[in-house]
């Protein structure tokens, strides 16, 4: 725990399983600051902690698994805490508009050219490098999760603006690695610059990269629309390499030591 923790501090566990040994650890040790506490989870040991130890607790049921149940934990405790962060209700419901557009155009009923997860799936090979700048940094990590367990894949993400430092030098010799530019779409000037000397670079260097835009809106507008078109796109990949995006096997094998 950070030493700022003190009785004036909320500390928000969650775990989808309620079992996550990490999030655990958490919980034990902020307990015992005195500060306040809430735990989210669809059950396990989290649940029977803070009804032993009277924390504060939400169950919020699985959906298939904790990477499918993201986006209904993520508005769940939005809905709780909502009063005390500084998100606005407007940009919730705005962000859940948008979900709401885009999961139209990336659906399965949808395998056309129009389908922005399907085509990035498409256009994914060797190992993805994600380039992204600060405010994105969520869902690069998000989306080198996804295909980590969806499509078993190896990937790597790195800040737009450390990589013009050092990761830059990387691109002097071949490689097969991808790179794909996570960009904001009203990112910030400097950051714009950024990215506009990285693509002179790609493009001068015969490097192919891909770009993906956010949406229009608030910053939970564009990181909840990307983690969804890029989550997609993680599965779409998995199919297309005769891959099963669901049993994450390694991780089962950690856990089972642990």
């Amino acid at each position: 725990m950070p030493k700022t923790v003190d009785t004036h501090t909320l500390v928000v566990t969650t775990s989808v399983s309620g079992n996550t040994v990490e999030t655990m650890t958490v919980l034990n040790s902020a307990r015992k600051t005195g500060c306040k506490l809430i735990g989210f989870s669809s059950d396990g040991k989290m649940e029977k902690y803070c009804k032993k130890n009277k924390i504060e607790f939400r169950n919020i049921p699985k959906i298939h698994s904790p990477r499918a149940s993201f986006v209904s934990y993520v508005y769940s405790t939005l809905g709780t805490l909502n009063s005390i962060i500084p998100i606005k209700k407007h940009d919730i419901l705005e962000s859940i508009s948008k979900i709401s557009k885009i999961s139209k155009q990336i659906d399965s009923s949808n395998l056309s050219k129009s389908n922005p997860s399907l085509d990035l799936a498409k256009w994914i090979s060797g190992i993805p490098l994600i380039y992204y700048p600060q405010g994105l940094q969520a869902a690069a990590i998000r989306f080198k999760s996804s295909l980590q367990e969806n499509a078993k894949s190896h990937a790597m993400i790195e800040d737009v603006i450390e990589a013009s430092h050092n990761g830059i030098v990387s691109w002097e010799k071949p490689s097969t690695v991808k790179p794909i530019l996570l960009r904001g779409k009203n990112d910030y000037v400097k950051t714009k610059e950024r990215w506009k000397i990285l693509k002179e670079y790609f493009e001068k260097n015969d490097i192919v990269y891909r770009e993906i835009v956010s949406v229009n809106g608030s910053i939970l507008s564009k990181l909840m629309c990307l983690i969804y078109t890029l989550d997609y796109a993680s599965i779409y990949y998995a199919v297309l390499n005769n891959t099963d995006p669901s049993p994450v096997a390694s991780i089962d094998f950690i856990k089972a030591r642990l």
